[in-house]
């Protein structure tokens, strides 16, 4: 009956730690976008960005949604739905937040129609192509983008379009949610450092 009492306790304890380990791993998410604000973003362009029904959307001009923090080695998650005409993307360790290009970031990019596809919807334009582009347009997705050191995962819904790939140019930056056209909403973006 000792031994029984024993392992039930250890057992009681690893579960008690698994979910504090748990809750602790769920703190270290910053909700750059919750539906709500733009708090942790400012605006450059001419991008007509507004929240509607818990998103931040436009449809007109061009432009970015830049983080006003800048980040080296990090997670980010982010919800986005697109029309399928869409010019978008993701721009990580952006070194310029008044001028956001492929140049002086990395470009996870969102466009379906792109004319070169190697580089389309679930690249890294100019570090990693894709060798099957996954359409994005007219429903919600998820990216899910991991940048450690020189090196980058993408995930877009679930399916890994980009399994690391290696650059090293770039080490910090901001966060740029881009629009270039059609329609473009993004909902709960967070990110989490690594």
């Amino acid at each position: 009956m000792h031994r029984r009492s024993a392992i039930i306790g250890a057992l009681f304890v690893a579960a008690a730690a698994l979910a504090g380990a748990q809750q602790a791993s769920s703190q270290d998410w910053t909700v750059l976008f919750d539906g709500k604000n733009l708090d942790h973003f400012n605006k450059i362009g001419d991008a007509n960005w507004r929240i509607e029904d818990g998103s931040v959307v436009a449809d007109k001009g061009n432009g970015f949604l830049v983080s006003k923090d800048a980040y080296g080695d990090f997670q980010l998650r982010a919800e986005f739905w697109v029309g399928p005409d869409a010019n978008s993307g993701i721009f990580i360790r952006a070194t310029d937040p008044k001028r956001v290009t492929a140049e002086n970031a990395y470009e996870v990019n969102i466009f379906d129609t792109r004319p070169d596809p190697s580089y389309g919807t679930g690249a890294i334009v100019n570090v990693a192509k894709v060798t099957s582009m996954p359409k994005a347009g007219n429903q919600w997705n998820t990216y899910d983008i991991t940048a450690k050191g020189g090196e980058f995962t993408v995930i877009l819904n679930g399916i890994k379009t980009v399994d690391g790939a290696k650059d090293a140019k770039l080490a910090k930056g901001r966060i740029a949610l881009q629009y270039g056209g059609g329609i473009v909403r993004f909902r709960k973006v967070e990110i989490r450092p690594l």
